[in-house]
């Protein structure tokens, strides 16, 4: 079990949490709460060690389209990089709504 943190600028207020996923085999839980200030806080926990390189590049690649102050949670069993950005972007849609 791993455990990896990650901060991003932010540029905009999130006014509602978000919650989407679970924790199964090959799956993830994305939980999104707004967040004050001027930056994004992502922590995951992942039952597989060894992949920060690659956790780097998938938030990166989303916090290039999405700018938002939030605090993510990601507790995750495996998930692929395209699984992660999926969830990732279904709890922005959710926040939004």
């Amino acid at each position: 079990m791993e455990k990896i943190e990650f901060d991003y600028p932010a540029q905009h207020k999130v006014l509602k949490r978000a919650h989407v996923g679970v924790v199964g085999s090959g799956d993830l839980e994305v939980l999104l709460e707004p967040l004050e200030g001027d930056r994004a806080h992502v922590s995951i926990q992942t039952s597989v060690d060894g992949f920060k390189d690659t956790w780097k590049a998938v938030l990166d690649r989303f916090f290039a389209k999405y700018d938002g102050a939030v605090r993510i949670e990601i507790h995750d069993a495996g998930a692929t990089p395209g699984s992660v950005l999926l969830r990732l972007e279904q709890a922005v849609e959710v926040s939004q709504r």
